[in-house]
């Protein structure tokens, strides 16, 4: 059986076993038995539990991330333009998550810790790409802003805290007025005029 094969099958089997079961719960000899696979295959690729989980939550992830690095690198297209794109990004992986949440058997506790992990994942992954951007914007004079690196976290987690709506679960009208109050400190913090940036809320 191929390398690459038994790491996946690893994953797929951890992801199954999430759907019945809680985290805290699974065993090592459980994954390996749905995996198919020796126990000691398991270490192989993954030194704990927890490494496995890690890995699972970044595949969950990889394409809507991928698209969002890929379309944020086009310096062709305007920073505003690409930052947009990270905000469709953000929901895409929001649909993802509530997906997994849905088809979980996990208690509120697990639910929250595998919502830290997810916020955690998405932040470390997009951060330093929508700082980048905003750099590129602070060099084309159309941002304003002395702290890249703080304003994207900063975006990053009131988009992956309000559009998954699970932390702190919102009506439909509570996350569009989040949303719009961001994009209005978005325009005043970047030196942009009201309404500026008002295309970003449609994302």
């Amino acid at each position: 059986m191929p390398r690459q094969d038994k790491y996946e099958r690893i994953l797929d089997a951890l992801q199954t076993l999430l759907e019945n079961k809680n985290l805290q719960t699974i065993s090592v000899s459980e994954i390996a038995q749905e995996a198919g696979i020796g126990k000691g295959s398991i270490y192989y690729y993954f030194s704990s539990k927890e490494a496995i989980l890690e890995a699972l939550v970044a595949r969950s992830y990889e394409k809507p991330l991928e698209t969002a690095k890929n379309l944020a690198g086009q310096q062709n297209i305007s920073p505003f333009t690409r930052m947009a794109m990270i905000f469709q990004a953000c929901r895409n992986i929001s649909t993802e998550f509530l997906k997994s949440e849905t088809q979980s058997a996990a208690g509120s506790s697990e639910k929250a810790f595998l919502h830290q992990k997810y916020i955690s994942h998405i932040i470390q992954e997009l951060k330093p790409v929508l700082a980048e951007i905003i750099r590129q914007g602070i060099a084309e004079g159309t941002i304003h802003f002395d702290r890249p690196e703080a304003l994207a976290e900063i975006v990053l987690i009131v988009l992956a805290v309000k559009m998954d709506n699970s932390l702190t679960e919102s009506p439909r009208d509570e996350i569009r007025d989040t949303i719009a109050g961001l994009v209005t400190l978005l325009e005043k913090g970047t030196g942009n005029p009201p309404g500026s940036l008002n295309f970003l809320n449609a994302i």
